[in-house]
């Protein structure tokens, strides 16, 4: 049975066009297993494809999908290792620029049937204030651009339900063994991928297992996600961990009415504390939700009108241990600190008995790995195979889908022979580094201003806080920024260095509550510190992403 056929709970937003209210015409092939051929049909596969994609998740999917539309007489083939729903505790909130982008897929009903809600900003909470950031408003002048957020195995099946439905998409459960080399460097290095090797679906693969039948492509498309076996062949290059995302669900009952939210104007004022649990719990409902006095940030979003995700950010590569208790502890500690009872009642309480009886909380490594321009002939990185960033900001999905958008436009038409793909994938590269640049450099400079472990990190924190609340354009391009609509990365300097020189004058004047004390020759020299501490923050990850 298809999800939108066992889920009943309505819609309960103010706008009733909005898609997730529609019929989404895939929604019989959900669950469908009829069109999955598997590794004990291999026979079946043929020798050869126009295009080979590794990895079915949004971003595998929406790219076979859209390569199937473009090209109806191309075949694609399109490997996952279980075709089953997944189960991620991120990819769960998708910015208003990934809503674009799965329009412009012919994806924008997959939203519908799955329970998903509509989101219309950040609700932001630092030392007891608070303020709502509503995403920006469209050219027309209209109705504001809406994010959504949902089950993230939910959306991948509705996706995946739209590549089943296409006859020039093979759908295999299997495991890619390795890449097809076509040629190698002086150091060793692929320097070419013909195809790949394909062995029995399993949990995890050697991609140094040469066995396994071959199958060719004249484009290899690696889209195996955050974990991507295959990225070392493009990017060699070791991956830190910034922090780790600690999560769990809430349940709680749904919006009954307006009470706790009356639009994405009224919410820059409107602010519900309810006091039962069993209610929906969020300041702002409908919103996402960012309380920055924890250990590191917490994050709030609803998955659906009865359930909000909820991850707790613990800064550095360790880990406290799960069996000692030491990570409920750190995480009761951080929650606390976020959500104190005296400002949110019902929430407080709901986050404490959840945690408590919790059995488990799911944990998920923080990474930054720049683009790295493509090299290899025959085979491009999409997505989070080729450039993943800290999931603070939500943007993994807006980056990898505007990547699908503009690969495919590329490709739409054009020759196939490798000297055009060459130039394709250039092309490609350059067109996609500015929203990528964007986003993925707010995402780590911001978790290291709202993780704040250093004074004057805090400095800043508090500066950009002072700074979103002025409204005008110092709400909305730091909005625009997020959402993923402003891949301006000029603007983004601008703007993170705005927020710096307030960092300075509130630490010169004396009006910093985060570093506080000093005579006036102290706080000139610390505020300099500070301005040296903001250009750290973000101009090496901005080159890091300019590289060739």
């Amino acid at each position: 049975m298809a999800v939108s056929d066992a889920i009943h709970t309505p819609q309960l937003d103010e706008n009733i066009d909005w898609p997730t209210h529609g019929h989404y015409e895939y929604a019989h092939l959900y669950n469908s297993r009829k069109e999955i051929t598997t590794f004990d049909n291999i026979a079946s596969i043929r020798a050869s494809y126009d295009y080979i994609v590794i990895g079915a998740g949004p971003i595998g999917a929406a790219l076979a999908y859209r390569l199937a539309l473009n090209e109806p007489q191309s075949s694609i083939l399109i490997i996952e290792k279980n075709w089953n729903e997944p189960d991620r505790i991120v990819g769960e909130l998708m910015q208003p620029a990934g809503c674009q982008a799965m329009s412009a897929l012919g994806l924008g009903m997959a939203f519908s049937g799955i329970d998903a809600v509509p989101v219309h900003g950040y609700y932001i909470a630092y030392k007891g204030k608070h303020m709502h950031v509503p995403y920006i408003n469209k050219p027309d002048g209209g109705d504001r651009f809406r994010g959504v957020s949902f089950h993230h195995g939910r959306l991948v099946m509705n996706i995946r339900a739209a590549c089943k439905a296409q006859a020039n998409i093979t759908c295999l459960e299997a495991s890619v063994t390795a890449l097809d080399a076509a040629g190698f460097g002086s150091g060793g290095e692929i320097t070419g991928v013909r195809g790949v090797r394909i062995g029995p679906a399993r949990d995890s693969g050697d991609s140094g297992d040469e066995k396994g039948a071959a199958v060719a492509a004249r484009l290899t498309m690696v889209c195996d996600g955050i974990t991507s076996q295959f990225r070392r062949v493009l990017n060699p290059e070791p991956v830190t961990l910034i922090s780790h995302f600690c999560g769990f669900v809430l349940e709680h009952e749904p919006i009954a009415s307006a009470e706790f939210f009356t639009g994405a104007a009224g919410a820059t004022t409107h602010f519900a504390q309810p006091h039962s649990p069993a209610a929906n719990p969020l300041p702002m409902p409908h919103n996402g939700h960012v309380l920055l006095d924890g250990i590191g940030p917490v994050l709030l979003y609803q998955m659906s009108e009865r359930e909000t995700r909820v991850l707790a950010d613990i800064p550095g590569g360790a880990l406290p241990s799960e069996a000692s208790g030491q990570l409920r502890s750190v995480l009761r500690d951080s929650l606390s600190r976020a959500a104190p009872a005296a400002l949110y009642p019902g929430l407080h309480r709901l986050l404490m008995d959840t945690l408590e009886q919790a059995k488990r909380i799911r944990c998920i490594g923080s990474k930054f790995i720049p683009a790295t321009a493509n090299r290899v002939d025959g085979a491009v990185w999409v997505g989070d195979a080729l450039n993943v960033r800290h999931p603070l900001t939500g943007g993994g999905m807006t980056i990898g889908l505007w990547d699908v958008v503009l690969l495919t436009d590329l490709l739409r038409n054009s020759p196939k022979g490798p000297a055009t793909l060459r130039r394709i994938k250039a092309q490609w590269y350059w067109q996609r580094r500015p929203r990528a640049l964007v986003v993925n450099t707010l995402s780590v400079a911001l978790h290291a201003l709202f993780a704040a472990e250093t004074k004057e990190l805090g400095l800043l924190r508090e500066a950009c806080f002072l700074y979103l609340s002025w409204g005008s354009h110092y709400t909305m391009h730091p909005s625009g920024f997020l959402s993923g609509l402003m891949p301006s990365p000029i603007l983004l300097v601008f703007h993170f260095f705005s927020v710096a020189i307030v960092a300075v004058w509130l630490r010169v004047s004396g009006a910093s509550s985060a570093y506080a004390g000093g005579n006036l020759l102290f706080r000139v020299y610390s505020a300099l510190c500070t301005l040296y501490v903001a250009s750290g923050v973000i101009l090496p990850f901005m080159w890091k992403e300019m590289q060739p």
